[in-house]
């Protein structure tokens, strides 16, 4: 993973045009039945067509925001943020908080940490964005952030409840992790760390990084499942480091997904975020309506 001694090399991959694709209304399957236990049951939801961005918003985007409206993150405000650290040599990881750090000075600006920048990575999605700041983003595009439902939809192809088989994409179609996790990224796919948008084939409705690269926020609400009840659980309690935290739903996995630790390289995979968390590893990107 690129760093402040190994600077990634400048590189606007094809395929990364900005706009939005024109996704059709239509009826998506929402979850997985064989997956983790909150991709659980597998309901059917209509939607209404709406637009969607073709990738994530980038560092050069975010940076023209911040230079219109003065907007600080809450990283900045906060003044640290949570970075993927892989385990040292030797070392037997067991447990995340051996390659998770929380490290004073990350921000959007500096990814790894007070040392780093994004020069020659205008072209990355931006990262240590919280939902505040992605939804003040939205504000300022006269966009919005999409729903749960809206990304998986978009995330099928569009295809009426085509859920995915499952398997880890295929290197030309996805920046997930190659190699036993957290040990050893193989980059067979071309980037160890996140990359810079439309790297990847674009899906069936011309989107790219739905799948992989960074994480990225919803609107929706975040419950244990997909059925209707009491939004509690061992699992929320686990991602709420205070009650009454507001969870929301973030989608499409990262670079950081394998199969031998997180396989949610599929349109259903989702996961609890507080909205003022951020890391290394999650940005955001529009919706907007027809």
């Amino acid at each position: 993973m690129g760093g402040a001694n190994s600077p990634p090399t400048p590189r606007h991959c094809a395929g990364g045009s900005a706009g939005f694709i024109a996704v059709p209304g239509g009826t998506a399957l929402i979850g997985d039945d064989r997956g983790y236990a909150d991709e659980r049951p597998a309901i059917a939801v209509p939607l209404a067509a709406f637009r969607f961005a073709r990738h994530e918003v980038t560092n050069g985007e975010f940076a023209a925001f911040v230079a219109a409206t003065g907007h600080v993150t809450t990283a900045e405000l906060r003044g640290d943020s949570i970075v993927f650290a892989p385990p040292r040599a030797g070392d037997i990881p067991v447990s995340p908080a051996q390659w998770w750090r929380v490290v004073g000075g990350a921000d959007w600006r500096h990814p790894e940490g007070p040392e780093s920048s994004i020069a020659g990575r205008e072209h990355y999605p931006v990262v240590h964005v919280s939902l505040d700041d992605a939804e003040a983003y939205a504000r300022w595009k006269g966009a919005r952030l999409p729903t749960e439902e809206e990304f998986e939809y978009a995330a099928q192809g569009g295809k009426d409840g085509s859920p995915g088989d499952g398997e880890q994409p295929a290197p030309d179609f996805a920046n997930t992790w190659q190699g036993p996790f957290p040990i050893s990224d193989l980059a067979s796919d071309g980037h160890a760390g996140p990359a810079p948008v439309g790297c990847y084939r674009a899906n069936a409705l011309g989107a790219h990084d739905l799948i992989g690269n960074v994480w990225e926020w919803t609107v929706t609400s975040y419950r244990p499942g997909h059925s209707p009840g009491p939004a509690s659980s061992a699992l929320i309690a686990a991602s709420a480091p205070s009650a009454g935290e507001d969870l929301r739903v973030i989608k499409g996995g990262s670079f950081l997904c394998a199969p031998n630790y997180c396989a949610r390289y599929r349109p259903a995979a989702r996961h609890a975020q507080a909205r003022q968390e951020t890391a290394s590893h999650l940005g955001f990107r529009l919706a907007a309506n027809p």
